[in-house]
């Protein structure tokens, strides 16, 4: 008990304590400028007709889908290479490296090659006669590139989780399924994804829950624009909090976050059985 003292109390101190004054601020009309006035369920009333939030929520899932979507398959796919062709650690250190990065550096450095005058990439698509591309500037670009520039970072880490959870597959499984004649995309769907499933729901739970909390590529990148078209509900919040000093509407949003994250990852883990495994 001594030696988990520590972590329990900055547990309780940077978790349990924030979450607990974040519910009761989100009750309550609070600005910086003068104490909490309890109003009860306004803010949560005022959230059902703010369009805005609305928009924010509609954003955040699209990223969402688009960056799950997108970063599973790839990662799945990254690692399946490794498992069949090089268990190198100097690859894996490769792949590794731009999760390693910090999110502002890279979105920085994102947002000078994707820029519309002067970034490479469109420099690139201008060498190859095609126009260029507003990426952060279009509405209908800016979404999935940030989902993209954020693919980038953590696929390979993403990646490195379902390599360990291959290495775990007994190989008899495979040479069995080799006996039976059975070729290389057979054996992947009816061997490799159903044996994968613990991790894979992991990989799932964890994106999903950090793809929610999406906000310094958009903060470094687009704050928001263009026409909302990019102000995911964290951005939002960080505005009404930071900027507009609405702390008690702020938490309120807050709130709302967490219970869809805590539901989400709930329904994840018990319609993907997560604490099942198929191998016998």
């Amino acid at each position: 008990m001594f030696f988990l003292a520590p972590a329990t109390l900055g547990f309780v101190v940077f978790y349990i304590w924030p979450t607990l004054r974040g519910a009761y601020l989100s009750f309550t009309e609070y600005s910086l400028l003068e104490a909490p006035k309890f109003n009860g369920l306004d803010n949560y009333e005022r959230m059902i007709h703010d369009s805005f939030f609305w928009n924010a929520l509609g954003v955040t899932l699209e990223y969402v889908v688009i960056n799950i979507g997108v970063q599973t398959v790839l990662a799945v796919a990254i690692a399946m290479v490794m498992y069949r062709l090089t268990r190198s650690i100097t690859v894996r250190a490769a792949i590794l490296l731009p999760y390693l990065v910090a999110n502002v550096v890279v979105a920085l450095v994102w947002y000078w090659m994707l820029d519309f005058q002067v970034g490479i990439v469109n420099q690139g698509l201008t060498w190859l006669g095609i126009d260029p591309i507003a990426f952060f500037g279009d509405s209908n670009w800016a979404i999935p590139t940030i989902a993209g520039i954020n693919v980038w970072r953590h696929m390979g880490y993403t990646a490195l989780l379902v390599f360990a959870g291959l290495q775990t597959i007994p190989s008899y499984v495979y040479e069995a399924a080799e006996v039976d004649g059975a070729g290389e995309m057979k054996t992947f769907w009816r061997i490799t994804l159903p044996l994968l499933r613990p991790v894979l729901v992991m990989v799932l739970v964890v994106t999903m829950i950090g793809s929610f909390q999406i906000f310094d590529t958009v903060a470094v990148t687009t704050q928001g624009g263009p026409i909302n078209s990019t102000r995911v509900i964290y951005y939002y919040i960080f505005e009404r909090a930071f900027t507009r000093f609405d702390f008690g509407y702020a938490s309120a949003m807050a709130m709302v976050l967490f219970a869809i994250l805590a539901i989400v990852s709930l329904l994840q883990l018990r319609l993907l059985r997560a604490k099942e495994s198929d191998l016998a």
